[in-house]
């Protein structure tokens, strides 16, 4: 698997733990949008499209079948987030 396309929207609101919303292609073949970048208390993490359930418990839409492959996808993301973020200052 190769992501072979990474677009980053800052958000600007101030107080905002949402820092971006990123959307990545794979292989020139496969789009997903909607990926959130949060600031957590460890530093910022990426949380994949999600829906909301009849119960009211969010599941993700789309999401990696191996911790590898979560890696990869994170690390990409967060590496152009910065790259973004770095561009806007």
């Amino acid at each position: 698997m190769n992501i072979t396309d990474i677009r980053i929207r800052l958000v600007t609101k101030e107080d905002s733990k949402l820092k971006a919303v990123a959307s990545f292609t794979i292989d020139n073949a496969f789009v997903v949008h909607d990926v959130k970048i949060i600031e957590g208390t460890n530093g910022n993490f990426i949380a994949m499209p999600s829906k909301q359930a009849p119960s009211g418990e969010y599941r993700d839409i789309v999401h990696p079948l191996n911790t590898e492959t979560r890696e990869q996808i994170s690390s990409a993301i967060l590496s152009a987030y910065e790259a973004e973020k770095n561009k806007a200052e």
